[in-house]
């Protein structure tokens, strides 16, 4: 058994090449091998989103607080709120974040294959954003 305490990883900022705008990572879940989740709380300030990206095994993503905005490729903006979940499903092309007025908070789950768990893309432009 492990116990990861509270405060006991720091946070970090969201690197400029997955993300736009100011976002916040908290580690939550890092599986040692043979496991392969991953899982971390993520912050968007106002307008802040992911780049376009893909995950291998698919991604749930699980809404805290807040109110954001999720869209696969080809379909249209959705909105989410607290207690929503949204599953991707493997290598499907998406984005998600804060909504343009409300930042959005929520935890993102994804499993390695070979080692990784997402492949970025380019970043979401402001006419997909905005739907």
């Amino acid at each position: 058994m492990q116990i990861t305490r509270n405060g006991s990883r720091p946070s970090g900022a969201g690197p400029a090449d997955w993300f736009t705008g100011r976002v916040r990572l908290d580690p939550l879940i890092t599986a040692p091998e043979p496991a392969r989740v991953a899982a971390a709380l993520v912050t968007f300030e106002p307008g802040a989103r992911t780049a376009w990206h893909t995950h291998p095994l698919g991604q749930t993503i699980i809404v805290t607080s807040g109110l954001g905005r999720a869209q696969r490729e080809g379909g249209p903006v959705e909105e989410i709120r607290p207690g929503d979940v949204v599953w991707f499903e493997p290598g499907e092309r998406h984005w998600h974040g804060a909504g343009p007025e409300t930042a959005m908070s929520h935890i993102a789950i994804q499993e390695r294959q070979d080692g990784s768990a997402v492949t970025w893309e380019d970043h979401v432009s402001d006419e997909d954003y905005a739907g």
